[in-house]
């Protein structure tokens, strides 16, 4: 799904950021190429971010268990 229409960004873009450890939509953005232009969707993005980071953290303590 689309997160970003003015630099065409999508949900999976930014949980491929979040993967590289970028924690910020501005880090993110830049990444991906591009900065937040009309920022409409800086808030959702980063909670895409939140979200993949903290799946990626129980991911990391699940592998530690076993």
């Amino acid at each position: 799904m689309y997160v970003c229409i003015c630099n065409g960004h999508r949900d999976r873009d930014l949980e491929q950021a979040a993967r590289q450890g970028y924690r910020t939509v501005d880090e993110a953005y830049a990444f991906l190429g591009g900065l937040p232009d009309c920022a409409q969707c800086v808030s959702f993005a980063q909670d895409l971010l939140d979200d993949a980071h903290d799946r990626l953290a129980a991911d990391t303590r699940e592998l530690e268990v076993v």
